[in-house]
């Protein structure tokens, strides 16, 4: 397939992090139009205080970015996204489809909702998800609903026939934003361009690859081969 630069696709790149330097870094690249943040990120990341990390990030940040409430009851997720809102016009509140006991958080993206906040709903995988959410999201305020395509790819299934049904069905909201959520690998982002996904996003990992895209293969074959007969040599193998 025939690779084009990442610039000129339709889907919206969103960097996947919460290493504070590396989300400075990228948020001067144009390529970047938005980042996504999780606790398990953060926590991977060193990060000790949400809150003043997330008040750091945002006084250098304008363009979207999202924050994930990480309380585990209703009430208190419904408390915490209020005031993640708050701190920024940029901010977009991020609340899992459900708790850890499988209660859907549905109560909470309407309370968010009616207040005019806008949302990010995560951890999505199947298609009837998408149905429900998208009925309480407001078409007047902009949001995101993310599908965790890689994960959904984890469990041997394609990902694209529940991408395309989600597409499908969320055109009755023409602010809501479908995010391929957790990719795999570069590929997928043109995958995610094809099918007419809205975002995805990449961790620094894939985003680290697109210096590959168009690459000769004859010469990554070599390259490869080198890579090989150094590790050998580093090694003093012998037979």
């Amino acid at each position: 397939m025939n690779r084009a630069s990442v610039p000129e696709l339709s889907v919206k790149l969103f960097a996947d992090g919460a290493n504070l330097d590396q989300i400075l870094e990228l948020n001067e690249n144009q390529m970047i139009k938005g980042f996504t943040t999780n606790p398990t990120l953060m926590r991977a990341a060193g990060v000790n205080d949400f809150e003043s990390f997330s008040k750091e990030v945002l006084s250098h940040v304008n363009k979207p970015i999202s924050f994930e409430i990480f309380s585990d009851e209703l009430e208190e997720m419904k408390s915490q996204g209020v005031k993640i809102a708050s701190w920024g016009p940029n901010v977009y509140v991020k609340v899992p489809v459900m708790n850890t006991l499988g209660q859907s958080t549905r109560p909470v993206i309407e309370h968010l909702v009616a207040r005019g906040i806008k949302v990010n709903v995560t951890a999505l995988m199947d298609s009837t998800q998408v149905a429900e959410i998208i009925s309480v999201l407001n078409p007047d305020i902009p949001s995101y609903i993310s599908v965790f395509a890689g994960r959904i790819a984890d469990t041997g299934r394609d990902p694209l026939p529940i991408l395309e049904d989600s597409l499908e069905i969320m055109r009755v909201n023409q602010s809501a934003e479908l995010i391929w959520a957790s990719p795999r690998e570069l590929l997928n982002i043109f995958q995610a361009d094809q099918i007419g996904c809205h975002v995805i996003t990449a961790t620094n990992e894939i985003l680290k690859k697109i210096s590959l895209i168009g690459k000769d293969l004859l010469q990554y074959s070599r390259e490869t081969v080198e890579m090989f007969r150094k590790d050998a040599i580093a090694s003093n193998y012998k037979i």
